[in-house]
């Protein structure tokens, strides 16, 4: 029998309630220095009938900042504000995995401390411009990093998922992404390295796998998931050979017994699917991604879990102008609409004012 999107899903040793699952989605409202506030926590609250929440892209150290406004989680006021938040999440009734990004080349000096470079495998600058907080300003080009301050970035990414444990959270996800730096790694058109972190898929695929090895070691293997999104071109990145280095990265990251794998859809030239292709790859539980390409409703989501190409199913933009969206999925109610102009930082507007269904309605 098919399993319905509202049917509990176990997951990790979690009872998920349902599997409608709530994407991470930047929006630069953390407060100063990166600490999540009282209104994060309010946020996150209102959309707590999501199987599961996966958080905004928290940094794991101050140099792995991309944008103003996004929290941290490497010093004891961050993971204070983290505990806020998922104490609001989970007398809410449900859980919570916070996401570990670090931006890596997606950055700028005005954004990092002391005016310090972006880092990526290679000085390879991306094209593009970037909001620094008070102007848009060319990205500049990064420093590459050198092969002895690999093993720094991944006890970053361990420590910060301690942080996160100790406050609370279920759980963490890796962000292997969009562009960001441990999928910088992955690509071969940025990671133009010449040591064992190069050239080769083997190579190439080596830091996002001794992350998570340290990450899993740190927090247990059943608290970490991973995202990845093969071939999208997303913060400027080239994946032509993707075909061939996801499938080795699944399989290398197979024996770590992670919580599950959060699979972006390819864009719809790039010739493949990359949900099948996780789904052929890998073993474990498996949610999909529309990637923005397709705004994904309730049947969409269903006729993922129908064909088995996925197990749960998450959803960005609908959960953030609808914080009782599964709710409205499941009796066919109308969807409130998101508003671009409130996407990215700013206040209560746009963030926690969004209506949800009236108590007559949801009876």
């Amino acid at each position: 029998m098919t399993a319905s999107l509202f049917n509990p899903y176990r997951l990790a040793g979690l009872e998920l309630p349902n599997r409608v699952l709530m994407a991470p989605m930047t929006r630069n409202r953390a407060g100063d220095r990166g600490i999540p506030t009282r209104l994060n926590a309010e946020f996150y609250g209102q959309r707590a009938g999501a199987g599961l929440i996966i958080t905004e892209g928290t940094q794991p150290s101050p140099g792995g900042q991309g944008y103003p406004g996004t929290p941290g989680l490497h010093n004891d006021l961050q993971q204070a504000g983290w505990a806020r938040v998922v104490d609001s999440v989970h007398a809410a009734g449900s859980h919570i995995f916070i996401q570990l990004m670090h931006a890596g080349r997606i950055s700028h000096t005005t954004i990092l401390p002391d005016g310090a470079e972006p880092v990526a495998p290679s000085a390879v600058r991306p094209a593009g411009n970037i909001f620094t907080g008070a102007r848009v300003e060319p990205y500049g080009t990064p420093r590459a990093l050198d092969r002895d301050e690999l093993a720094g970035i991944r006890d970053e990414f361990a420590q910060a998922a301690h942080r996160a444990i100790v406050a609370g959270a279920d759980g963490v996800e890796l962000h292997a992404a969009n562009g960001y730096l441990l999928h910088q790694f992955l690509s071969i058109a940025i990671n133009r390295r010449e040591d064992d972190y190069g050239r080769t898929v083997e190579n190439r695929i080596r830091l996002v796998v001794e992350t998570a090895a340290a990450v899993a070691e740190q927090v247990g293997g059943h608290r970490v998931g991973i995202r990845i999104s093969p071939a999208n071109p997303f913060n400027d990145i080239a994946e032509p050979d993707a075909e061939a280095v996801y499938p080795e990265l699944l399989r290398a990251l197979d024996p770590l017994g992670l919580a599950y794998l959060h699979a972006v859809e390819s864009p719809p030239d790039a010739g493949f699917s990359a949900i099948d292709l996780a789904r052929l790859q890998w073993a474990g539980p498996l949610i999909a991604n529309s990637g923005g390409w397709e705004l994904w409703g309730r049947d969409d989501a269903q006729a993922m879990l129908d064909s088995g190409r996925a197990d749960l199913v998450s959803f960005g933009r609908h959960f953030l102008a609808n914080p009782d969206l599964p709710d409205r999925l499941r009796l066919g109610a109308p969807l409130n609409e998101a508003d671009p102009d409130t996407f990215y930082g700013g206040d209560e507007r746009g963030y926690v004012d969004y209506p949800s269904l009236s108590k007559a309605v949801s009876r």
